[in-house]
This record gives C-alpha cells, structure tokens and sequence, in this order.
C-alpha cells in the first residue's frame, strides 16, 4: 500500500539528521525502522521547538498510524534533510508528514511518510480537544 502525501500542507519544521554507521542494515542502506526513527526525531524535535516538553505526567502527541513510503537508498555517510508539514486538524488529531532527502542530493526524494497524530492526557489515557495554540498552527 502507497499513501500519498497531499499537495495542500502546510511547512512547520525542518531539520538535519547525520547518518550513522549503525544506522545501516547488512545491504549497507539505512534500515527500514530507522527511517520511521528519523520521522518520530523531527516530530519531536518539532514538538520541542514550541515550547512543548513531552512527559508521562501531562499532555502531549502520540500517533495512532504511520507509513513510510521508500524511493530511493539511503547510505552512509551523509545527512537526511527532513522537512515536516501538518494538514487537515480535527477535533483531537491532525495529519503530520515529512519528506527526506540526502542534503548533497535535495532534488531526489528518498522517502516520504506521515502519521496521525492525536492530542491526549497521558494520565487518563483519554484524547484530548487540540489546543487552540496548536490548532492554530496545524491549520493553514
């Protein structure tokens, strides 16, 4: 199955991962898994930039599906230039996707993915209304 990301998002962060020599598997690519660890890196990384400090105790993101769509190897050495976009807020959850590119290579999409991403209070394990200062942020 191939998820398409939608032409209409919305750009809210961008970052640089470096690819590490462990992060390959025994075809010396980057492993499968470890491109849904760099996904759940900007997510968070992207979370953190507004302030937001992911615990146990409070309030915060989790995603209830992902994918991963893979074009293009991925190798060492190098760096993943990830950028994310948000799309289509609801009352609890909003769309979050990312692209990655190798930074010597920004014109040749390696991979894209996205997940649901739901509010909740992590105590009650309960989904929570966005918050209007992430609502207004996830909107376009």
């Amino acid at each position: 199955m191939r998820i398409e990301i939608p032409e209409k998002k919305k750009l809210v962060y961008e970052m640089s991962i470096p690819i590490r020599w462990g992060d390959m598997d025994a075809m010396g690519h980057l492993n499968n898994g470890t491109y849904f660890r760099y996904l759940e890196t900007a997510r968070i990384d992207w979370i953190r930039s507004l302030g937001v400090e992911p615990t146990p105790g409070g309030e915060g993101m989790v995603i209830v599906n992902a994918f991963c769509n893979f074009y293009r190897q991925i190798e060492y050495p190098g760096n993943v230039r990830i950028k994310m976009y948000v799309s289509d807020p609801g009352r609890t959850t909003f769309e979050s996707w990312a692209t990655m590119v190798r930074e010597d290579a920004p014109d040749v999409l390696c991979a894209a993915g996205g997940a649901t991403t739901i509010w909740v209070d992590f105590p009650k394990q309960k989904a929570l209304a966005l918050p209007d200062w992430l609502r207004e942020i996830v909107s376009d």
